[in-house]
C-alpha cells in the first residue's frame, strides 16, 4: 500500500473532499480517505491554513454578478442598492481578503447570503457574514445539518454543530424566489445529489446559473453519501442544470474553473453517465471494489477529469458505492 509523500494544496476552489480524495502511487495503489487522514494532521486545519494565505481572484460576469475564487467553493456576489448578496460563504479565515474583494465591487453593505449546501467549504464563513448583516437562506436540510454534529465518513471527520448565528434563518423545501438589487434569484432544490441539501441559484436577468457542488468544472466530483448524496442524484442534478441553461447562460460551478457554460455542463453529464454505467456493469458482474478499480472504468475520461486530487480510483470508489 502506498504512503502519503506530501499534501498538495490547490489554489483553485480547494475543498475538504480534495485532501481526502486520492493518493495514487506510481504502481497504481491508492490510500483510502481513512488512511490518508491517519497520516495527516487535522484536515480542517490544513484547509484553513491554505485559505488564510490564498488570494481571492475576482471574475466579473454581467448584471452586477461576480465570482470570488480562492476560499472553498466559488462564491458569487450580486451587488446593488439592496446590499451585496453572497452565494456561498467560503472559509472563515479568508474574511479579510473576501471583504477586500467584495468592497472592490461595491461599498454597499452585505445584506444576504445563500448557501448552496451545508459543507464546510461553503458555510464556514456564515457566522462572520451574518455579523456583517447577512440574512442567511438555504434549504431546510442545510439548516438541519449545521445545527447538529455531522460525520462525513469519506473524510473520516466529525463536524460539531455550528453556532446559531451561522445557521440559515430562512429555509425552504422546494423552491423560493428572492427579489433583490433589481434581479430575481430563483432557488431550487435538486433533491439528493452531492448531499441531500443542494440547491441551484438562477439569476435570469443576468443569465447566470450557480450550480453549487452538483457541478465540478473539469474535475471529478465528490459525492457525500454520509449526508444523502448519490451518483444517480448527481446525474439528475446535471440533467436539471443542462435543462436550465441556454447557450448564453454563464454557469458557475461549485469547484473548478469558476466560469463555465452549457456545453461544458453537457460534457460533465455525459462523463457521469458513462462512468456510472461502466462501474455498474462491473459490479453486476460480481467484481469487487478493488477489481473494479483495476479494470479502470474511468480510463476514457481520466486525462480531462482525473487531474485533480479526486483521482480515478477514488471517484470509481464513490460511484461503486452508489450503483
Amino acid at each position: 500500500m502506498a504512503t502519503i509523500k506530501q499534501h498538495v494544496m490547490s489554489r483553485r476552489g480547494f475543498c475538504l473532499c480534495c485532501m481526502a480524495a486520492t493518493t495514487v502511487a506510481a504502481a497504481g495503489d491508492w490510500l483510502s480517505p481513512r488512511q490518508a487522514f491517519a497520516e495527516a494532521r487535522n484536515i480542517v486545519d490544513l484547509i484553513r491554513d491554505d485559505a488564510a494565505k490564498t488570494p481571492i481572484k475576482v471574475h466579473k460576469l454581467r448584471g452586477n454578478v461576480s465570482v470570488l475564487e480562492g476560499s472553498g467553493g466559488n462564491i458569487a456576489v450580486l451587488t446593488g442598492a439592496d446590499g451585496k448578496v453572497f452565494i456561498d460563504a467560503g472559509i472563515a479565515v479568508s474574511r479579510p481578503r473576501i471583504l477586500e474583494a467584495a468592497n472592490g465591487l461595491s461599498r454597499d453593505p452585505i445584506s444576504h447570503l445563500i448557501n448552496t449546501h451545508w459543507h464546510f467549504d461553503h458555510t464556514d464563513g456564515n457566522q462572520w457574514l451574518n455579523a456583517e448583516g447577512a440574512a442567511i437562506t438555504a434549504h431546510e436540510n442545510t439548516h438541519k445539518h449545521l445545527l447538529a454534529a455531522q460525520r462525513v465518513d469519506d473524510w473520516d471527520f466529525n463536524f460539531p454543530s455550528s453556532p446559531l448565528p451561522a445557521a440559515p434563518a430562512e429555509t425552504f423545501s422546494s423552491e423560493k424566489a428572492l427579489k433583490l438589487n433589481g434581479s430575481t434569484l430563483l432557488l431550487k432544490y435538486y433533491g439528493p445529489a452531492h448531499t441531500d441539501s443542494d440547491l441551484s441559484v438562477t439569476i435570469p436577468e443576468a443569465e447566470v446559473l450557480h450550480c453549487g457542488d452538483t457541478y465540478w468544472n473539469g474535475i471529478y466530483p465528490f459525492i457525500d453519501y454520509s449526508t444523502g448524496g448519490n451518483i444517480d442524484g448527481m446525474i439528475r442534478a446535471a440533467d436539471a442544470n443542462v435543462a436550465a441553461a441556454s447557450d448564453g447562460t454563464i454557469v458557475i460551478p461549485g469547484h473548478g474553473k469558476p466560469i463555465s457554460n452549457r456545453a461544458e455542463l453537457v460534457a460533465y453529464r455525459a462523463m457521469l453517465v458513462a462512468i456510472r454505467d461502466n462501474v455498474g456493469k462491473l459490479k453486476q458482474q460480481g467484481r469487487s471494489l478493488d477489481e473494479t478499480i483495476i479494470a479502470k472504468p474511468t480510463a476514457a475520461f481520466d486525462a480531462k477529469w482525473g487531474q485533480f486530487l479526486i483521482g480515478p480510483a477514488f471517484f470509481t470508489r464513490l460511484v461503486y458505492e452508489g450503483v
